[in-house]
């Protein structure tokens, strides 16, 4: 029987509620060392914001991130894993989607963890995990310019 996602997941993540502004999402993520931070309304998973969507659709457009709420920049169409989804399935979503981490839900959205590439990494003993880490990872070959 393989890993399942709640043997690495990081279990009750810091989570903040969609009205919560840029500012307050940004401190949250320097205070725990992530780059995402789940929106729950209760326990309920709503969203997810990054650090990058504070960036991209906040800052670089000229927004004011002190006021601005974090419903505002963040990603809802939300992928999602369960605690008993087999780690391998949990992988194979990250690299189709190339993204970094997955929200935990249980059956009714309610949010129960978050399992990131770091988690993997730290768990992974084969070669297999390193070519999956290596494939969230991939970005496009050469530069960009504006």
């Amino acid at each position: 029987m393989g890993t399942k996602v709640a043997d690495v997941m990081t279990q009750r993540p810091r989570a903040v509620a969609p009205q919560t502004p840029l500012t307050e999402v940004a401190k949250v993520m320097e205070a725990e060392d992530v780059g995402a931070v789940p929106l729950v309304e209760g326990d309920r998973l709503v969203g997810i914001i990054t650090d990058r969507d504070i960036v991209v659709r906040a800052i670089a457009k000229g927004k004011d991130p002190s006021g601005m709420p974090a419903s505002e920049v963040s990603s809802r169409e939300l992928l999602t894993v369960s605690p008993d989804d087999d780690l391998s399935e949990a992988l194979t979503v990250m690299a189709q989607h190339q993204v970094r981490r997955l929200a935990v839900t249980a059956e009714d959205d309610r949010l129960v963890g978050v399992v990131s590439q770091a988690d993997v990494a730290r768990q992974g003993k084969d070669k297999d995990t390193g070519q999956v880490v290596e494939g969230i990872s991939r970005q496009p070959q050469g530069p960009r310019t504006p």
